[in-house]
């Protein structure tokens, strides 16, 4: 550190003149000392190397951003970088007027806006949990940590929304934020979960033998293809039918940048899956993607249980039955992008407009405006 001596020292130098303390140790020539070529070089060998990096057991420095190997997670930083939004830049007057008319909505309406708001209050907590605490822990390429960094952020930010919606509207906090533990249906998605949240959390677990590894590896498809990849859906699908029919349209545009940045979670944690199983082909044995297929009907299973929780009668032109058919398409799904046979033959989608719904920049979403452009920093333009 460069230190400003207040007078003039015995050699001559003037005050306020940088005096550079060195190492004593250091033999460097600003030391007077002689030049070891050899050192220097065991220095340079010592930088990172590509082929050095590893998604887990990583040996390289992850402090060290480049060079880069995993060029698809920093886009995937860089894309949730542009996608930046903030809750309250929504305007959620329309939203207030429609709940607090008594003729605004249909109880069954109701009762689905509250029951997904007490869902999404603590499951974007526990994925920011799960990545803080655990899954950051265990990855050792510094690509894949920026964009964790930075998914982690978007939870807060989905949390965030979802407490704004229940602020603007009214509702009972202790109600919403509590129904993880008093509402079955949610309750029992959560007690799937926090069984592979612990075993990334517990500060004992380290990677490094052939079932610890095994046990990141099946936690990774658990949050990326059961948590973000289905149990999100029901819950997207409903609140977005409500803003195609020009109801709750704050909710529903908070609702669409979130199933934006959940669906890029997904991707980027099925990605860094599949990058796992390439550097570590013995983990992925055929029981392992037994054990997996099974998580995935018992996944389907505890959705499908809250979709008839959320609407035991047919509303928004949506009923229980379509979405286990949607539920079994979106594994189907899941099943491809990891690897492993599909578990439903001919599932089909049928809310084909859901595809419609992740992408911004078509010419016109569903809530009669059209958007121009998506800015860095939350701007959105309207016509």
């Amino acid at each position: 550190m460069l230190q400003f001596e207040e007078e003039i020292d015995g050699g001559g130098q003037a005050s306020g003149a940088p005096h550079v303390q060195l190492n004593p140790n250091d033999d460097s020539e600003l030391n007077n000392g002689p030049y070891d070529a050899g050192k220097q070089q065991d220095i340079t060998a010592s930088r990172v190397r590509v082929e050095d990096k590893r998604i887990i057991n990583g040996k390289a420095d992850v402090n060290q951003l480049v060079p880069f190997k995993y060029k698809w997670a920093w886009e995937k930083y860089l894309s949730g970088c542009a996608n930046h939004w903030m809750p309250q830049e929504i305007n959620m007057t329309r939203d207030i007027e429609i709940w607090k008319n008594p003729k605004g909505l249909t109880e069954d309406e109701r009762l689905i806006v509250k029951r997904n708001l007490g869902f999404f209050v603590t499951a974007d907590s526990l994925a920011a949990n799960n990545i803080v605490l655990g899954t950051y822990r265990h990855i050792t390429a510094p690509e894949c940590r920026q964009y964790l960094l930075r998914q982690a952020f978007e939870e807060a930010i989905h949390t965030h929304a979802y407490q704004y919606i229940v602020e603007s509207l009214g509702l009972d906090e202790s109600e919403i934020f509590n129904a993880y533990k008093e509402v079955d249906s949610i309750r029992q998605k959560d007690e799937f979960l926090i069984p592979f949240i612990e075993t990334l959390t517990d500060p004992s677990f380290k990677t490094g033998t052939h079932e610890s590894d095994q046990q990141l590896l099946k936690s990774l498809i658990v949050f990326a293809c059961i948590m973000e990849g289905l149990f999100f859906y029901v819950g997207f699908v409903q609140i977005l039918a409500l803003g195609r029919q020009n109801k709750m349209t704050g909710a529903a545009e908070q609702y669409q940048y979130i199933l934006r940045d959940e669906s890029m979670h997904c991707n980027f944690g099925i990605d860094l899956i599949n990058q796992l199983k390439l550097e570590n082909p013995g983990l992925w044995t055929e029981d392992l993607r037994k054990e997996v297929s099974s998580l995935i009907k018992q996944g389907v299973e505890l959705e499908y249980h809250y979709a008839e929780d959320t609407m035991p009668r047919g509303v928004l032109g949506l009923n229980a039955p379509q979405f286990k058919e949607y539920l079994r398409y979106v594994a189907n799904r899941r099943c491809q992008q990891i690897g492993i046979d599909q578990i439903y033959e001919g599932a089909n989608n049928p809310f084909p407009w859901m595809s419609e719904m992740m992408d911004l920049k078509k010419e016109r979403n569903f809530f009669e405006t059209r958007v121009i452009e998506y800015q860095t920093g939350g701007a959105l333009n309207w016509e």
